[in-house]
């Protein structure tokens, strides 16, 4: 069903009724989903991977409204240099907010494509993607973010037929920026029908979030979700259980679809590097990080492990060793002391993009850290892989790093996807 072109206000009305009417309306606990198997393909898989970013057009596009010609070049120039990087992984953002970089019936095309939300780029580039990528040996993971609509907070820079002009209620503006509410029901559905669309249409090898689910916090300014907790809140304790159970859902009903749709294709969250310190909870890490993911995101990232509901996990650890409010190596034991025993493959996020930046510590201006990184993890065995942020840093080698990381861990070529 085309959201954007069939759909009425009164259409959508229908569709959400018919959602929460699906997903029940009291907040209390949906049924847990199984771990993750069946048919799906053994975990345990190394992965040497890289981001490519479309938000802002960081990494790709370079720049919006490119001819189509030009943006494959520049893609195709990516999963070269992922290649002879000898990484086996490219994690490229597909719906960075609300929007699409396939032809999608669920949501506008990408302006950071065309450089105009809706305009037909001229190609697919998901499908282009995907293609180059397997004749080249590597796996494509196709990266959404589930509910930031828009970098900006006017709605009325959103095409008129966008779900978030068409449903205001669903949309929540905090700090400049607009996000649905991870609170509604209908959200929940429409962002995982959104996603799971790439899911049926192309032969991706993984579906990948990031950390963003509720938005980062700012001090005294509170994330307006207060009819939404009205109306589903009152089974929870205080509002903070119930947004955490709101982003359980989300991730539990994913994999859970994802598993019926096509159970080969894997599911892996990139969290933030900190679950919640010790000081707060005894299970958490020696660190001192002013943000928890559990408590200021409201993500239990370490229940997704935990209850098998994704097949790898990939915490940004964008510290260096050392690093007093969050060691990586102290990070690093953590996370592997979390999957010990529980079949989700670990693998760490690596802040390539610090390397060289004076405004970091110091230690960031040395090009063997990261390899230093490489040779703390090689001792544990829970890691299966790192992937690097992000694909221009991995093209322009800061300091000579990624060289250095290549030269040190990555003599051989990775086993390609064949």
């Amino acid at each position: 069903m085309d959201y954007r072109r069939t759909l009425s206000r009164r259409g959508f009305t229908a569709l959400a009724a018919g959602a929460v009417a699906a997903l029940g309306t009291t907040g209390a606990a949906l049924p847990v989903a199984p771990a993750r198997g069946g048919g799906h393909p053994p975990r345990g898989r190394r992965m040497r991977g890289e981001w490519v970013a479309s938000i802002t057009n960081r990494d790709w596009p370079s720049a919006p409204g490119l001819p189509a010609s030009v943006q494959k070049d520049e893609l195709r120039g990516h999963l070269d240099t992922a290649v002879e990087r000898r990484l086996d992984t490219v994690i490229l953002q597909v719906r960075p907010s609300a929007d699409a970089l396939w032809p999608s019936p669920y949501e506008p095309w990408s302006a950071y494509l065309s450089g105009e939300q809706g305009k037909d780029p001229g190609y697919d580039p998901l499908g282009f993607a995907v293609r180059e990528a397997h004749r080249r040996g590597l796996e494509l993971h196709a990266w959404f973010n589930p509910y930031r609509v828009a970098v900006h907070d006017d709605p009325d820079r959103l095409v008129p037929t966008h779900p978030a002009r068409v449903n205001p209620d669903w949309v929540v503006t905090y700090q400049g920026q607009m996000y649905y509410n991870p609170g509604l029901p209908e959200v929940r559905r429409y962002v995982e029908d959104a996603m799971l669309d790439a899911v049926a249409h192309y032969d991706i090898d993984a579906v990948h979030w990031d950390d963003y689910f509720y938005p980062y916090p700012v001090a005294g300014q509170p994330f307006d979700d207060d009819r939404a907790f009205a109306l589903y809140g009152g089974d929870f304790p205080d509002r903070a259980a119930w947004r955490r159970h709101n982003t359980d859902q989300l991730v539990r009903e994913t994999s859970s679809r994802l598993r019926r749709l096509k159970p080969r294709v894997r599911f892996g969250i990139s969290p933030f590097g900190v679950w919640r310190n010790a000081s707060t909870d005894p299970r958490g890490s020696d660190t001192s990080a002013a943000v928890q993911s559990y408590d200021d995101l409201y993500a239990d990232t370490l229940r997704w492990v935990r209850e098998g509901w994704i097949d790898h996990i990939v915490p940004q650890l964008y510290w260096n060793i050392g690093f007093p409010a969050a060691d990586y190596a102290t990070l690093a034991r953590w996370w592997a002391k979390a999957v010990r025993g529980t079949g989700v493959d670990l693998y760490i996020g690596e802040s390539l993009y610090k390397v060289g930046d004076t405004a970091q510590p110091a230690a960031w201006m040395d090009p063997a850290e990261l390899s230093r990184h490489l040779d703390l993890t090689a001792r544990l065995p829970e890691v299966h892989g790192h992937a690097f942020f992000a694909a221009k840093e991995v093209a322009n080698d800061p300091l000579g790093a990624m060289t250095r990381v290549v030269r040190d861990h990555y003599r051989e070529r990775a086993p390609l996807r064949g």
